[in-house]
């Protein structure tokens, strides 16, 4: 069998390590003579791999005794409403930093329920960077401070992270939860969607700072209150069980690589082989402003969309997947995860250095 190099933006690759686990384990768990996908969620044998996972989430990405770590469903975009009903309760107004697609969206669901205010925005340099941000125009009172921490379409990264005083944080981290460290205490809330460095799709991870809870506002939908779903350790109805088993895999396996510190130091090494090829190509070129581009997701393209087809079309046959930039900007992206052996990186650079030579 002979495996690509995956490089999508997401569902996106996983550890062949844990993916040999979940195979050498798909029928029988442990002794337990049934797959973890057939396993009644109330079982014992379930709580030890749903409780595990918290536990291992919490001492991988050091978080604090005073959060609270949820496995829900319906992607992150669900977030996008649950955000304001649970916590656009005060004020009823809330800032939002536009700084791409998935950012806009949260900010237009948000103005569903109350004030949302959009404070800065990049839009009108194609999302190419991070908004430049105005502390004066924060809103004081507001409930939250709302930011999208990795662009996945775009190819940025918050660079730092805004001075939101006693006003919480609150930050969407799909596309680079568990990519390096993270300090959690300086956020309200942070949850991503599991399917780019987490577990397969299906799952979702809020982590919400405890004396945030209970203070949904009247008319939430039980399924979108976290405190609902904190009060039943994620169990109030059946969780994405197979996911979250897979989320606990993950977890083992980037723990015993030696953590957070070493998954960086990996992924910086990664987008540097790329970002190095990029910044030296006369062909390619990448769009993003050097100081915030991402660890997770490289765009880049040719000055020709003829040429960026051929190379997407050659690049496919020789193995290298799921390339395309996003319909909206175009292009190429190579979304280089966790699991993204540096080898692809490496290989892949090759490819495109031969593409040009042959393309000149």
């Amino acid at each position: 069998m002979s495996r690509v190099f995956n490089f999508s933006a997401g569902p996106s690759m996983l550890p062949e390590s844990v993916l040999n686990i979940a195979a050498e384990e798909m029928l029988d768990y442990k002794g337990s003579g049934q797959s973890v996908m057939e396993m009644s969620h109330r079982s014992k044998i379930y709580e030890e791999i749903i409780f595990g996972a918290r536990d291992l989430f919490r001492e991988v990405l050091n978080v604090p005794d005073n959060y609270k770590i949820l496995f829900l469903q319906g992607g992150a975009s669900t977030q996008f409403a649950a955000i304001p009903l649970n916590f656009m309760n005060g004020s009823r107004k809330a800032d939002y930093v536009l700084s791409g697609q998935f950012s806009t969206k949260a900010y237009k669901e948000a103005q569903i329920f109350g004030d949302a205010v959009a404070v800065a925005s990049s839009k009108d340099v194609t999302f190419s960077r991070i908004p430049e941000l105005d502390k004066s125009k924060f809103t004081p009172d507001a409930d939250y401070f709302y930011i999208c921490m990795n662009n996945t379409i775009y190819g940025t990264l918050f660079p730092s992270l805004p001075d939101t005083g006693n006003v919480p944080l609150i930050a969407d981290v799909s596309s680079c939860f568990l990519s390096e460290p993270m300090d959690v205490s300086k956020f309200g809330v942070i949850y991503g969607g599991a399917q780019k460095n987490i577990a397969p799709a299906g799952l979702t991870v809020v982590i919400v700072r405890e004396d945030l809870l209970g203070n949904a506002r009247e008319g939430t939908p039980t399924m979108l209150d976290y405190k609902v779903m904190a009060d039943n350790d994620s169990m109030y109805n059946t969780p994405p069980c197979y996911s979250i088993y897979m989320c606990k895999l993950v977890l083992e396996w980037i723990k015993k690589l030696g953590g957070l510190e070493v998954m960086k130091e990996r992924n910086l090494k990664k987008c540097s082989v790329l970002y190095d090829f990029l910044d030296n190509s006369e062909m390619f070129n990448n769009p993003v402003y050097k100081p915030h581009r991402s660890m997770m997701n490289v765009t880049f393209k040719t000055d020709s969309e003829e040429l960026d087809k051929k190379f997407i079309a050659e690049s496919t046959a020789a193995g290298f997947v799921n390339l395309k930039g996003h319909r909206s900007v175009g292009g190429m992206r190579a979304s280089i995860y966790n699991a993204m052996p540096i080898e692809g990186v490496e290989k892949l650079v090759e490819f495109m250095a031969d593409f040009e030579k042959k393309n000149k």
